[in-house]
């Protein structure tokens, strides 16, 4: 397979609310993160940092240019991959230790992390047989309703486990924007990896089904706006209560 050049590896998108998308375009999309930039007052927040593959510092000068906290939505492979990258890093409290020493088990990098993820191979040297995600501990745990704060702009944590047992939401209520992570997106959702959990998928969902969106912008996938989050969510929860 033919890599990539180094300079096409990161897409970078402007989404308005000085919310940034930046995305690894030749990983394929169900594999792919959304990583979110989005820039405050006084300091800048990036949620998930991607696969790791290739320095996001070095490619993406916009995470750069100011001080910046880098949340994990969770600890699997695909959205923590340059955290190590970033000074300011922020996890829940029941995935700190994945983040600060993770295995390929533990991230999910086993069994997924194969050639077969890729539409052209990241630029040397990226193996996927030595692919690892590099430790970044945090320099703070969060957990339900604790707040990201950015000076004008204030992220409150909803603790959103189910697909991992320290995910979370970001919800900024003054604009009803929703980083979701991967509990909720526009997609095929994952509740089966090895410490989702049914029922608290359920209540995640019930409990952000009602909340008042204007845009949700998940881990994966287009972002979408309140009456796609809530029919998302509405076919989820009446096929679970069906079954």
């Amino acid at each position: 397979m033919q890599r990539a050049k180094p300079e096409d590896w990161y897409a970078v998108e402007t989404r308005g609310d000085g919310v940034t998308l930046i995305s690894e375009p030749f990983i394929k999309e169900f594999y792919r993160c959304n990583c979110w930039h989005v820039r405050g007052r006084d300091r800048d927040m990036l949620v998930d940092s991607g696969m790791g593959v290739l320095s996001l510092r070095t490619w993406v000068p916009l995470v750069t240019e100011r001080a910046l906290t880098a949340v994990a939505s969770h600890t699997h492979f695909d959205h923590v991959g340059c955290h190590h990258e970033f000074a300011d890093r922020v996890v829940h409290e029941a995935e700190a230790d994945i983040l600060a020493r993770p295995t390929n088990a533990a991230t999910l990098a086993d069994p997924y992390v194969t050639d077969d993820i890729f539409d052209l191979l990241p630029p040397e040297p990226y193996a996927s047989a030595t692919y690892a995600v590099t430790a970044a501990p945090a320099t703070r745990t969060v957990r339900d309703g604790d707040v990201v704060d950015l000076g004008d702009r204030q992220f409150e944590v909803i603790h959103t486990p189910g697909h991992s047992p320290g995910g979370i939401a970001l919800w900024e209520a003054a604009s009803g924007i929703l980083f979701s992570g991967d509990i909720v997106y526009d997609g095929p959702l994952i509740e089966d990896t090895y410490h989702a959990d049914a029922a608290d998928y359920h209540a995640s969902m019930v409990r952000l089904h009602d909340l008042p969106v204007r845009v949700v912008h998940g881990g994966h996938f287009p972002s979408y706006g309140a009456e796609r989050h809530r029919a998302i969510i509405r076919d989820w929860l009446d096929a679970r209560e069906r079954g």
